[in-house]
């Protein structure tokens, strides 16, 4: 691609103030400047402009790649698997990747030893590991934080809201369009709860770190390499949503995808 396709953050009046992933997909389609293309399937637009906006201007650009393959999966009757695919991320990747920084190994390793989530079956039969790992993980937290000074809590609060950007709110957002139902909710608010109580303890480590600097930018230099690994892992769950066929330059009526990647 040209050096001056380049995805901005955020939504725009027009393209002259720049495009976004989704904003560049009604571009390549044919479609009127917008962030929700007709032509993309609700579940990776929520999931592309949530990994847009969470990316840093650099790491934003690999979203690039994925775009055109976007196009022609709304309405291809893929989306509760792609729900399915966020949820078992969420469960089986995300959460299990902060436990583990957070010293909390045996519900990490819990979780990430589950047959994979493709049902509702299978989430139900997670949902109890997934909130006895929330309860833990609140356990740790008040246990590494005890009375903090103000400046502790702040830095926990910090390490909280690093935990969930990016690549956690973006398969969040999957799975909530794709998985609506109760046990979906519950499961959603364990993971994300978990995965931020076990940053926060995270940071309580670095504690020392976080005092010599901004509390939320040392927060997000302690996590950094989770944070990184965590992207990684979720711009590869975006390729497996998409259509395994590459597809050619589209005209508006694309093609429909005929599968996923499941592995």
């Amino acid at each position: 691609m040209s050096s001056d396709y380049v995805l901005a953050h955020g939504t725009h009046a027009s393209p002259q103030d720049g495009r976004c992933a989704m904003e560049w997909v009604s571009y390549l389609a044919g479609e009127p400047h917008t962030d929700e293309p007709v032509c993309v399937s609700p579940v990776l637009r929520a999931m592309c402009i949530a990994l847009n906006d969470g990316l840093d201007l650099a790491p934003r650009q690999r979203l690039r790649s994925y775009l055109t393959r976007t196009i022609g999966t709304a309405h291809d009757g893929l989306d509760e698997q792609r729900g399915w695919m966020a949820m078992d991320w969420l469960t089986r990747v995300y959460t299990p990747a902060w436990l583990h920084l957070g010293g909390l190994r045996e519900p990490a390793d819990a979780l990430i030893t589950l047959p994979a989530i493709t049902d509702g079956r299978g989430l139900r039969h997670a949902l109890p590991l997934l909130e006895a790992a929330r309860r833990e993980a609140r356990g740790a937290r008040a246990r590494a934080f005890g009375i903090a000074l103000p400046t502790g809590w702040a830095a926990a609060v910090a390490g909280r809201e690093a935990a969930w950007s990016c690549a956690g709110a973006a398969a969040w957002a999957a799975a909530r369009l794709g998985v609506g139902d109760i046990a979906g909710d519950r499961a959603r608010a364990a993971a994300r709860a978990a995965a931020g109580d076990a940053a926060a303890v995270a940071i309580r480590e670095s504690r020392d770190d976080v005092a010599r600097a901004g509390v939320r930018e040392a927060a997000r230099a302690v996590l950094a390499p989770a944070l990184e690994t965590l992207s990684d892992s979720a711009l590869s769950l975006l390729d497996r949503m998409l259509p395994t066929e590459l597809l050619a330059m589209p005209e508006p009526a694309a093609p429909r995808p005929r599968s996923l990647a499941l592995a």
